[in-house]
C-alpha cells in the first residue's frame, strides 16, 4: 500500500470540514439499566491501517481489530483481498462501551475524520472494491441508525457530492494477519503511515478532543 502514497494523494482529501459533520439525530438507545458494557461496530473506509489508528485513541474503545468483512472465510487473507479476488472490504471491528461513547458518535468520527464517503471503491491512493466505504451492520437497530444518518448527511449536503457508503450485513468478521494489527502505532515512520494515517489522527485530535482518552 505505501508505494501508492507517493502518487500525491492522501487517504482523506475531501472538501468538507470535519466540524461540519453533525452527530446522528437518531442513535442507538437502551432501556434504563440495560445498557451493555460492550458492543461492536464494524466500519470499512479504505486502508485498515488508517481507520484503525483513528479509532484506537477514543474513550470507551477497548480494542480495534483490522480485518476483512463482506466475503467468505476461505479467502479472507491479505494476498487474495488486496488482489481484488474476493468480496471483502478492509474493515475494522471496534469494541466499545456504550456508556462512554455511542454508536452514533463512532459514526460521526467515521464520516468526519476516518475516510471520505464520496469516493467510490477507493480512498485516495488505494483503489479497488476492497477499499470501499461501508458500514457492516449486525442487526436492524444498527441498520436503522445508519440509514437515518446517511439520509441526514445527504439532506444537509455536508460533503457537496453524493455519499457512496454502502450498508452491508455483518455475517462474519475475519481478523487480518498479525502484522496488520496496531500497524500505525508500531510503524509511525513508515512512509505510507506518515502521508496518509498520521494526518487523520491529528485531524481527530483537533476536531474531537473531548472524545480522546489516550495520549
Amino acid at each position: 500500500m505505501w508505494l501508492a502514497a507517493f502518487a500525491g494523494f492522501a487517504c482523506n482529501r475531501s472538501s468538507h470540514a470535519a466540524t461540519d459533520v453533525p452527530l446522528p439525530a437518531h442513535d442507538l438507545t437502551y432501556a434504563e439499566g440495560e445498557t451493555p458494557t460492550e458492543a461492536v461496530a464494524v466500519f470499512a473506509g479504505g486502508c485498515f491501517w488508517c481507520t484503525e489508528a483513528v479509532f484506537e485513541p477514543l474513550r470507551g474503545v477497548s480494542s480495534v481489530v483490522s480485518g476483512y468483512a463482506g466475503g467468505d472465510a476461505a479467502n479472507a487473507n491479505y494476498s487474495a483481498v488486496s488482489a481484488g479476488r474476493t468480496d471483502h472490504a478492509e474493515a475494522i471491528a471496534i469494541t466499545y462501551d456504550p456508556s462512554q461513547i455511542s454508536y452514533g458518535q463512532l459514526l460521526q468520527v467515521f464520516f468526519a475524520v476516518a475516510h471520505d464517503p464520496t469516493q467510490l471503491n477507493r480512498q485516495g491512493p488505494d483503489v479497488g472494491e476492497h477499499y470501499r466505504s461501508a458500514v457492516f451492520v449486525a442487526d436492524d437497530t444498527q441498520r436503522d441508525v445508519v440509514e437515518a444518518y446517511l439520509a441526514q448527511l445527504g439532506e444537509a449536503e455536508v460533503f457537496g457530492r453524493e455519499i457512496v457508503t454502502t450498508i452491508e450485513p455483518l455475517t462474519k468478521f475475519h481478523p487480518a494477519e498479525a502484522y496488520h494489527q496496531d500497524y500505525v502505532e508500531i510503524n509511525p515512520g513508515q512512509p505510507y503511515v506518515v502521508f496518509n494515517a498520521l494526518p487523520k489522527v491529528e485531524k481527530l485530535r483537533e476536531t474531537f478532543p473531548d472524545l480522546i482518552a489516550k495520549p
